[in-house]
């Protein structure tokens, strides 16, 4: 039950990313580590992405499309860690400090969370390890 509630939890958290990604690009792009191709066209892909992931995670069909949603959607959050590294070091750097060590650093230690638990509610990884 926990995992069910989870698993809709990380859909619409990663659906409202995707639709403020598709209705509002710019402070995507503003965060986009500058050796990144055609920074428009990967944020929008990138809010097409969460969509879809967010939609596999919850459709009640086919759970191999749930576990390929699941590894879809952690490989997404490994692949934007530059982005979220970029924006730690541009942020500090502003004369304000911008949002400051208290957003950064957890938001670095939550990404590591953040793809175990799109793998764990998706159903890729076990509960508990399985007795031999």
């Amino acid at each position: 039950m926990i995992r069910a509630a989870l698993r809709w939890l990380l859909a619409a958290f990663y659906a409202l990313a995707g639709v403020i990604h598709l209705a509002w690009p710019a402070p995507f792009l503003a965060i986009m580590p500058a050796w990144v191709p055609a920074p428009q066209a990967v944020v929008l892909w990138t809010g097409v992405a969460e969509l879809l992931g967010a939609i596999g995670l919850v459709q009640p069909f086919s759970p191999a499309l749930r576990r390929a949603a699941g590894w879809g959607l952690a490989l997404y959050a490994l692949c934007v860690w530059p982005a979220n590294i970029n924006h730690f070091a541009l942020d500090l750097a502003r004369a304000d400090g911008g949002l400051g060590l208290a957003y950064h650093v957890p938001r670095m230690f939550a990404q590591p969370l953040i793809i175990w638990l799109a793998l764990w509610v998706a159903g890729c990884l076990p509960l508990r390890r399985r007795r031999a």
